[in-house]
């Protein structure tokens, strides 16, 4: 959905852009709806030989870094669609080459509005989502009847579900703008009132003395979009009251919605015109996304799956307190070791992993956490002409 949207916005509406190729993994001539099908191809060569910039949208976190290095190595930036692999191997992949999440989806909606904020005067203490439905543990058959009433995959629609993508979501705009969790899986708080609920966050950032992130499950008012909790200075308060923000000392700022691939185009002109990154994980990370079984499993249990499955959910964590877990984007065809329980945090020692590039960036980055002082941050600045390529 998301690569048909974003060519179908470039063709018709950005004439100083391209869409030169677009790397699928799927037999070209099976997809006869794509509004370009000549452009298609399953060559990551001929991808990256035809481009200057290049959109990762696949939602894959094991092809999407291998697609990513690729890019890097003859130089190309990178705008992703893909909150999954930037909790997952963002921060290693951020340090070896220019790449940005895209505004339209929740984390690069809440990066812009931050922007906004700051040019206002205003000091953000809560970036926050808001949730529509959470059911940690969904059916199968529900899930079904979703996915095919919305149009999206099944696994998408249970990891939206069953908060695994907030989850994510929320740990990305955290490394990224510098700001924490108040405990592991966040507070998720029931609101019907956003102001309310967002004096209440925001008092809890003050007391823990750092931004943190964090989300809502509204009831009485349309869900969907992102906001900020956020303070401003005192003698600006008879006007900010005045321009309907209410008496403070906390303000929220929404942003009421998030249209995903009819947004991205604003972040290629961003990065064609200045070179500026929107968010990405960071190359110090201090939160992750862990998995969490949802129901007893044992040994020998195949993982097909994590993020998006029926035996595991994402939660936020702190890395310092979870040194061994195993992120959830990681999961995807690897075996149990041993027995696990309902809400147990999987780690290295629970599981038979395949090898993948992406493990073996996420054992190095662990290493490399462990060790402040080794982490370096590389620069990257060079000239781009405007052809764009989707990696999907």
């Amino acid at each position: 959905m998301i690569a048909h949207g974003i060519v179908r916005l470039i063709m018709r509406h950005y004439d100083d852009l391209t869409i030169s190729r677009v790397l699928t993994r799927r037999p070209p001539g099976s997809i006869p709806d794509f509004p370009l099908d000549k452009v298609l191809t399953n060559s990551l060569d001929e991808l990256i030989d035809n481009s200057d910039i290049l959109i990762e949208c696949s939602g894959d976190v094991f092809h999407g870094t291998e697609v990513i290095e690729r890019a890097f190595q003859a130089g190309l930036p990178v705008v992703t669609v893909n909150a999954e692999l930037q909790v997952t191997t963002g921060s290693y992949l951020a340090g070896q080459g220019f790449m940005t999440e895209a505004e339209g989806d929740q984390p690069g909606s809440l990066a812009a509005l931050h922007e906004d904020a700051l040019a206002m005067g205003f000091r953000p203490l809560v970036y926050g989502n808001m949730k529509g439905y959470l059911n940690h543990n969904p059916t199968p058959e529900d899930m079904a009847y979703w996915a095919k009433r919305q149009g999206i995959s099944v696994d998408q629609t249970t990891s939206f579900t069953d908060g695994t993508k907030v989850q994510i979501e929320q740990v990305i705009v955290g490394n990224g703008l510098g700001a924490t969790i108040t405990r592991q899986g966040l507070e998720g708080l029931a609101s019907t009132d956003l102001n309310e609920s967002g004096s209440v966050l925001g008092a809890m950032a003050e007391r823990l003395g750092q931004p943190i992130v964090d989300y809502v499950v509204p009831n009485g008012y349309p869900a969907g979009g992102v906001f900020l909790v956020c303070r401003h200075d005192e003698d600006q308060a008879p006007a900010i009251q005045y321009f309907k923000l209410g008496p403070g000392p906390y303000y929220v700022l929404t942003r009421p919605f998030h249209l995903c691939s009819l947004e991205v185009g604003k972040t290629v002109r961003r990065v064609l015109s200045s070179n500026k990154i929107l968010l990405n994980n960071s190359t110090a990370p201090t939160l992750g996304v862990g998995a969490i079984a949802k129901h007893a499993m044992k040994p020998g249990q195949f993982i097909e799956r994590g993020i998006g499955g029926f035996q595991f959910r994402g939660e936020a964590l702190k890395l310092s307190n979870n040194p061994d877990h195993v992120p959830i984007g990681l999961l995807a065809g690897t075996t149990l070791k041993r027995a696990v329980e309902p809400g147990q945090l999987i780690t290295f020692d629970d599981l038979d992993m395949q090898p993948s590039r992406a493990l073996d960036i996420v054992l190095a980055q662990r290493e490399l956490l462990a060790k402040p002082a080794a982490l370096s941050v590389s620069t990257w600045a060079p000239g781009l002409r405007g052809m764009v390529a989707l990696g999907g």
